[in-house]
């Protein structure tokens, strides 16, 4: 498997275990008692079909696209989602008042132009190692703009200056680099599309190395302008280094530093705040028992676990206009025994859209070196589908999702209210463009600049 294969957004698999994905399965339940899953209406429509009913195509599809609210199920039925059949009467049937990917979303007062969205990715490429933005920034970001997502969220800023991956990542945590981003924002709204920021502290997995400052994979020394880590707990990620447990100020602290940020990116003209609470880093160190092993508020049982975020969520909503959407990407599995899981997801996004959430964005993994990440196409997209079902709010789909139809499809099917296109984007800017011409939208409904009418599909 080549490195391309194994980089997913602001989440890296070099160093897990890919295994050849033929009989993975979905993370257990936190006690492993696979019994307790609640029964969907695909596992009802099984139950009636042993009792003489007769079993249609769709059915057998409906079944397939179950995996995720079985726990035991494998990721087969997501084998050559592009050499799938086309959707069947009966799924255009259900689907015929589903969005496409080109239907406009509103969140609060914010409407987005379509369903094709940009994720948070790093880029590592701050290079004054001040926290603020670039001239590759604004290409980066203002380009796939004009290509036509709906939603540009910019990759993982800092909150503190201890918070950041590397030495080269963005920040918001001073109000002396409001205005590096505005050129930015400005130009992504001039495109047509929303910009969106992604809020993180990396605790734990801080100050490591990338392209522009070496140390790949490992510790930033601090000779080298590195600096200590701090996390839930006394535990490792992996090879880096042993962070010092974070005290109640502190964790009061950094739930103001989030807020602060997010006022800072108000002020800087993003419509959308994205509190990142995924891939191990400090909010998902929170969450996890196996990296949590606190024994005052911030530990123990879900709600302990739990009480980080939504204190981080809380002050965030306070600190942005009621207008301005909030979201949170979660790790819906950590894909290891004992961790973070679906079960505790779902009953997390219930609490989360009562504190003002508006969407999930799923993801999965990140807690532990070590364990095996089936990354394939489609196979983040059942953990979306069974939030979004069972939480009753809404999500985005992530992970290796690259085809138009495949995308479509997604959204056909009720497993996500929107899509984000990746590393496909990383390749292509005008993805959206792409897309629309594939599934044979007319170019006058398609979101293009008016400087590029003229080079239509």
């Amino acid at each position: 498997m080549s490195n391309d294969d194994l980089t997913h957004e602001n989440f890296d698999f070099r160093g897990f275990d890919v295994p050849d994905l033929k009989a993975v399965t979905l993370a257990s339940s936190s006690d492993g008692d696979q019994s307790k899953q609640p029964k969907t209406k695909h596992e009802d429509a099984s139950k009636n079909r042993k009792h003489g009913k007769k079993k249609s195509k769709s059915d057998a599809r409906s079944k397939k696209r179950a995996g995720a609210g079985k726990t035991s199920e494998s990721f087969d039925d997501y084998e050559d989602y592009e050499e799938r059949e086309a959707v069947s009467k009966a799924d255009k049937k259900v689907s015929k008042d589903r969005p496409g990917l080109f239907a406009p979303m509103t969140l609060r007062e914010v409407t987005v132009r379509n369903r094709i969205w940009l994720p948070p990715m790093c880029t590592y490429s701050s290079f004054a190692r001040d926290g603020r933005p670039t001239p590759f920034h604004y290409q980066h970001y203002v380009s796939r703009a004009f290509g036509g997502f709906g939603m540009v969220i910019v990759e993982s800023t800092a909150v503190a200056p201890e918070g950041r991956i590397t030495p080269c990542d963005l920040g918001l945590w001073e109000d002396g680099q409001i205005d590096a981003w505005r050129w930015i924002v400005d130009g992504i709204r001039e495109a047509g599309a929303v910009p969106a920021i992604q809020l993180n502290h990396a605790g734990r997995k801080a100050s490591t190395g990338c392209f522009a400052v070496g140390y790949d994979g490992q510790s930033v020394p601090e000779g080298a302008g590195g600096w200590p880590t701090m996390a839930p707990s006394e535990i490792a990620f992996g090879g880096l280094r042993t962070p010092r447990a974070l005290s109640v100020d502190e964790i009061h602290g950094l739930v103001g530093a989030f807020a602060a940020a997010a006022g800072r990116a108000v002020a800087a003209g993003f419509q959308a705040i994205q509190i990142h609470a995924a891939h191990g880093y400090l909010i998902s160190q929170f969450l996890d028992p196996l990296s949590n092993e606190r024994d005052d508020e911030y530990g123990g049982d879900l709600t302990g676990r739990s009480r980080f975020l939504v204190e981080v969520v809380d002050a965030v909503r306070g600190a942005v206009p009621e207008g301005v959407p909030v979201l949170v990407r979660i790790s819906a599995t950590d894909w290891a025994a004992g961790g973070w899981d679906l079960d505790q997801t779902i009953a997390l996004s219930k609490v989360l859209k009562e504190h003002g959430v508006d969407v999930m964005d799923v993801s999965t993994g990140g807690i532990m070196s070590g364990v095996s990440i089936p990354v394939k196409p489609n196979y983040q997209v059942p953990f979306s589908e069974q939030v979004k079902a069972k939480a009753d709010i809404p999500v985005t789909a992530v992970g290796l999702i690259t085809k138009p139809k495949q995308a479509a499809k997604i959204l056909a099917h009720g497993e996500a209210d929107a899509v984000e296109i990746g590393r496909a984007a990383l390749r292509d800017p005008y993805w959206p463009l792409r897309a629309a011409n594939k599934l044979g939208i007319p170019s006058t409904e398609i979101p293009y600049a008016p400087q590029y009418v003229a080079g239509a599909y």
